[in-house]
C-alpha cells in the first residue's frame, strides 16, 4: 500500500484546491491511500514559541504523518504570482527542528498540483516550490504538471470537481505520482 499524506495550501471552506485535493484522493490508483491533512489549526511560525513550548501539536501531528508516509502531495493555491504564505508556515513549522528536517524530507516524494481560476493554473505557485522542496531534500515529482485554470466551470460552489475531463487528468496524475513513490521507494 502506497501512502501519501495530501495537503491544501487553502483555508477556505470551499476552497477548490482543497476540492482538488478530495479528488486526488477520489482518484488515486489501487493500492494507494491518500489522507487529507489539515494546516486550519497551526499558528504562524515564531522561533520564540518553538524554543518556549516547542513545535504546536498541529503541526507535530502532521509532520509525523509525513514520517510515516510514502509521499507528500501538496496542492497549492497561487497567491500573487506566488506560493501562499499559510503553507508556506506549515513547510517552515514542519521542518523543524533542523535535525528533523531529514528525517521528513529526505528523498521524500512530492507532488503539487494546483486550481485557479486564472488561465495560468497556478504555474508560478508550483516552479516557486521547487527550490522550496529542493533545500529541505525531497524529490518533486516534474513526470505531469496539474496546473488547472479557468475553474469557474469545473468546480461547483462547494469547491468539488464536477468536471469529467479534469477528474480524468486527476487520475492520471495521481497513477504517475504513485509510480514515482514506487521508484524513489525501491
Amino acid at each position: 500500500m502506497v501512502k501519501i499524506v495530501g495537503i491544501s495550501g487553502s483555508l477556505r471552506k470551499a476552497s477548490i484546491n482543497t476540492g482538488l485535493l478530495r479528488a486526488a484522493a477520489e482518484n488515486a490508483p489501487e493500492g494507494c491511500q491518500v489522507t487529507i491533512g489539515s494546516i486550519k489549526d497551526i499558528p504562524l511560525y515564531n522561533g520564540d514559541i518553538e524554543d518556549t513550548e516547542g513545535i504546536p501539536s498541529s503541526a507535530a501531528s502532521l509532520k509525523e504523518s509525513i514520517v510515516s508516509a510514502d509521499g507528500l502531495l501538496i496542492v497549492t493555491p497561487e497567491y500573487n504570482n506566488s506560493i501562499p504564505g499559510v503553507l508556506k508556515n506549515t513547510v517552515d513549522w514542519i521542518s523543524r527542528p533542523p535535525t528533523d528536517r531529514s528525517k521528513v524530507f529526505s528523498n521524500l516524494p512530492v507532488g503539487i498540483m494546483g486550481a485557479t481560476p486564472g488561465g495560468a493554473g497556478t504555474a508560478f505557485s508550483q516552479y516557486a516550490w521547487l527550490p522550496v522542496f529542493r533545500i529541505l531534500g525531497a524529490q518533486a515529482w516534474s513526470g505531469m504538471l496539474l496546473r488547472i485554470g479557468d475553474t469557474l466551470d469545473k468546480f461547483n460552489e462547494n469547491g468539488e470537481l464536477i468536471d469529467e475531463s479534469t477528474r480524468k487528468q486527476v487520475a492520471e496524475y495521481m497513477d504517475g505520482f504513485v509510480h514515482f513513490i514506487k521508484r524513489i521507494k525501491d
